[in-house]
């Protein structure tokens, strides 16, 4: 099982080991630090059987810098959302520590973590259901000024208008329901909400994926802005690469409960060194169909996470896989300045080109096979 640690500018690998308790972190650039962080869900025994376990995040560690946008992507059912509500301890870790602002959050006490709330907040995916049907605007937002004691009387109103503005909203939004707004309205309702309590780091989680494409844009550069005004750091969890390039500083690649892959963003898209990666960089539609390449096709379903495969759990779907990929899991491992890998052959691998693809296999080519020769057949049979 490998590892998932972030670097420092020179490529080193961040030291894992850290005492618990009240400490400050060895860099004071970054702001929440992960050790070994694991959750696995199941397992409870029934009368005749035992559940699976689901190793949902397996040892995972890393930094995020002050200021930064630090994203997670990967594949439905990688594990993203759940490291980042691991590292907000909505739920609780296995196994692991979360330091954040020299403060450890897995090992706080109820009245400790509610101070550190104030500081961590998080945009959910579904704008809809992440707010109380039953409370106005105004009370959704006031809500955390008046938990955390920012404001009191009238100078609630006020935060609360101070609030909605900030988020392109008017001062009469505050009377009314969630119900009455649309869907891009609602996210910003959220946002409002996410930062009444003057956070220093705010969690987005697929904020935008729930939204139509047209107000997409909207709210990512309304984070955007709100991050340069406001100095936030910011961790954006999505799946969607487009978003991901426009707004992050350093990447995380998750798959099947482990970090594969970190880099600054540009290094990231411009020298993928995962297969899983560069695969996933070659699914992104091509704007111009003349610049398309031939696309590092991975073979069937990912695995599952209640019965990860042996050595590297991308074995069995990569086309690069050798006999060492299927029985020793890769470390994680400095390619470059920032940059860890988790894969035996990435140093084989062009800077640029995808490399040479291994067959696939023989009830693939079968069906290609098929699929070709009824191809020609119909071709034979169409009238002159």
């Amino acid at each position: 099982m490998s590892t998932a640690s972030a670097t420092d500018p020179a490529g080193e690998a961040v030291g894992a080991g850290m005492a618990t308790g009240e400490r400050e972190l060895a860099d004071p650039e970054v702001i929440l630090s992960a050790r070994h962080l694991t959750k696995h869900f199941g397992g409870q025994r029934s009368l005749f059987r035992r559940e699976p376990v689901v190793r949902a995040v397996d040892d995972v560690s890393l930094d995020i810098r002050r200021g930064e946008t630090f994203a997670i992507v990967g594949e439905s059912g990688c594990g993203k959302s759940t490291l980042a509500r691991l590292l907000l301890r909505l739920i609780e870790p296995d196994s692991g520590s979360v330091i954040f602002d020299g403060r450890d959050v897995t090992a706080a006490r109820p009245e400790a973590l509610r101070q550190m709330r104030r500081d961590m907040q998080i945009v959910f995916q579904d704008p809809f259901s992440s707010l109380n049907p039953r409370m106005s605007v105004g009370q959704l937002v006031a809500e955390p000024i008046i938990t955390h004691g920012l404001a009191t009387g009238a100078g609630v109103a006020r935060e609360v208008g101070r609030m909605l503005a900030l988020v392109g909203l008017l001062p009469e939004h505050a009377d009314r329901y969630p119900h009455e707004f649309s869907g891009g309205q609602r996210q910003r309702i959220g946002i409002a909400r996410a930062l009444a309590s003057r956070p220093k780091l705010v969690l987005g989680d697929e904020p935008v994926s729930a939204l139509d494409v047209s107000i997409r844009a909207q709210i990512i550069n309304l984070l955007e802005d709100l991050k340069a005004e406001l100095g936030l750091t910011m961790l954006l969890v999505s799946h969607d690469l487009g978003v991901v390039r426009h707004t992050a500083d350093r990447v995380a690649v998750m798959y099947l409960g482990e970090i594969v892959e970190m880099a600054d963003v540009e290094r990231l898209f411009e020298r993928p060194a995962h297969p899983y990666t560069r695969a996933l960089m070659e699914a992104i539609p091509a704007q111009d169909p003349a610049g398309r390449r031939d696309t590092a096709l991975l073979e069937g379903d990912p695995p599952s996470p209640s019965a990860p495969p042996s050595g590297c759990r991308f074995h069995t779907r990569c086309p690069h896989a050798i006999a060492l990929c299927r029985t020793t899991a890769p470390p994680l491992a400095a390619i470059g300045p920032g940059h860890v890998v988790a894969c035996h052959r990435a140093s084989e691998f062009p800077a640029r080109d995808v490399l040479a693809i291994v067959p696939g296999s023989e009830a693939r080519q079968r069906r290609i096979a098929l699929f070709a020769a009824a191809s020609n057949e119909a071709s034979r049979r169409q009238p002159e």
